[in-house]
């Protein structure tokens, strides 16, 4: 895949000055990457995880270039990495910048390179962590040591956290440093993470880059069933199991209603006006008109569709069953597990659905609960962001698009800073980006890395 990094896309802010993302910063973001991806910070979830030692890796290139980390632990092992980056202007707001440390589980037996070699082949990095989000903490510390070298200060504060335990329940992680250590993000007002500025190719030629203003709310759920317990070759008309059945089957088959939220609308108005297509009445007080409005206007933007259709509702997918213990013995109660995904402005709607759909006998209640976020799409930050990746890859689309899962964003969030994914990577035709989170041969390629670094600095200089 050729980059383009050529005279007018040097690398330079907005105004001018030299370029200083040298080939030593590009080599870096490669080579922590693989690093990283060494150190195996599998996160099993229920405080099962140790982040210490990409903790301390981080830590360490990070005093090599001047910057003063600090590491923070709720528990042993569970370490964190925060540092500030002092800027041009003191009393300017300032910018959080996160990554986390942790990755999922991944078993050697089903990938064709072990996912903890880091290994780089054919001018790939593989490994787990490789797009989630090993490589945006490297692109981030080659970034930050470049400035160092250079003697480049941001426009503003940038606080750098590096933290455990996103890929559970960031109670470790963001979530201990938002309740215990709130200081060390003062003047915090924006914040860039993870998962938003990556190359999506819908099939057409077009490149578009989603970047992330918004974030479904988390509503991990546990159903119970009550009953009566009994013989099982005995009739039994409060039979837990199939009271709990019947709900579960009532929450996977429900259709939930469109529900639009101000960045889902930018999203679709911005494809429709890409594919030339008509934009239906997306205020139509008609639920059934809305939604096939809008089910046609993903009809009719094809692959691109994959960007906005999981973000129009609401959703609710059963993913767990826990009934009995022995076949001739009807249980008492039975329970299952429930993903929830909440838009921002339906959690009365979520909660009242579920009341209904799990029915009498059925209780719920959450296992895990997050907020729902949402960005300004119209303001200079996401204008920023656009022009970075516009500037080094001059005829694709950025548009904003909603998460349908969520990030250290909701954590952050509590601390009144506004969230953003923006980690930028241009990848290669049939190179499915969105597949590489939590699946096998999870891989990014090098000149991603390269390209990420040189959008990354652009921006945060100009943020």
């Amino acid at each position: 895949m050729a980059e383009q990094d050529n005279g007018a896309h040097d690398g330079t802010a907005p105004g001018g000055g030299a370029p200083h993302i040298d080939a030593t910063a590009l080599d870096e973001a490669v080579r922590f990457t693989s690093d990283l991806i060494r150190l195996d910070t599998t996160n099993r979830g229920g405080g099962d995880g140790t982040e210490r030692e990409a903790a301390e890796y981080v830590a360490a290139r990070l005093a090599e270039a001047g910057i003063e980390p600090l590491l923070l632990e709720k528990a042993p092992g569970r370490t964190n990495v925060v540092a500030r980056v002092p800027g041009a202007d003191p009393a300017a707001p300032a910018l959080l910048v996160h990554g986390h440390l942790d990755v999922v589980p991944a078993d050697p037996g089903e990938w064709q390179v072990h996912p903890f070699s880091g290994e780089i082949r054919d001018g790939v990095v593989w490994g787990r962590g490789a797009v989630d989000m090993k490589d945006s903490d490297a692109m981030v510390l080659a970034v930050v040591r470049a400035w160092a070298r250079a003697g480049v200060r941001p426009a503003r504060d940038i606080v750098l956290a590096f933290t455990a335990d996103e890929e559970d329940t960031a109670q470790y992680g963001s979530g201990f440093l938002v309740e215990h250590r709130p200081e060390l993000f003062e003047g915090c007002t924006e914040a860039i993470g993870e998962s938003g500025a990556f190359t999506f190719h819908p099939g057409d030629g077009r490149r578009i880059y989603p970047v992330a203003a918004g974030e479904r709310g988390t509503a991990w759920l546990t159903l119970t069933a009550g009953g009566r317990a009994g013989h099982g070759s005995k009739i039994n008309r409060e039979n837990a199991v199939t009271r709990l059945s019947a709900a579960v089957t009532r929450i996977g088959e429900h259709t939930w209603p469109v529900r639009l939220t101000p960045v889902v609308r930018a999203a679709l108005t911005e494809l429709a006006g890409l594919y030339g297509v008509p934009l239906p009445d997306l205020d139509a007080d008609d639920p059934a008109a809305l939604a096939a409005g809008v089910d046609d206007l993903l009809a009719r933007i094809g692959p691109a569709a994959a960007l906005i259709a999981p973000t129009v509702r609401n959703s609710a997918n059963p993913t767990m069953l826990d009934a009995g213990y022995k076949v001739n013995v009807i249980p008492g109660r039975a329970r299952a597990h429930v993903d929830g995904r909440v838009l921002p402005g339906g959690e009365q709607e979520f909660t009242d659905t579920l009341d209904r759909l799990t029915g009498p006998g059925v209780d719920w209640e959450h296992l895990h609960h997050e907020i729902p976020l949402q960005a300004p799409v119209d303001g200079p930050a996401f204008a920023v962001m656009r022009e970075a990746l516009l500037h080094f890859d001059p005829g694709a689309h950025v548009i904003p698009y909603c998460m349908s899962g969520g990030t250290d964003a909701k954590q952050f969030s509590r601390l009144g800073v506004t969230g953003y994914g923006f980690m930028p990577l241009r990848l290669p035709p049939g190179f499915d980006y969105q597949a590489m989170f939590h699946g096998v041969d999870e891989r990014v390629p090098v000149d991603a890395l390269h390209f990420g670094t040189r959008v990354l600095d652009r921006a945060l200089r100009a943020l």
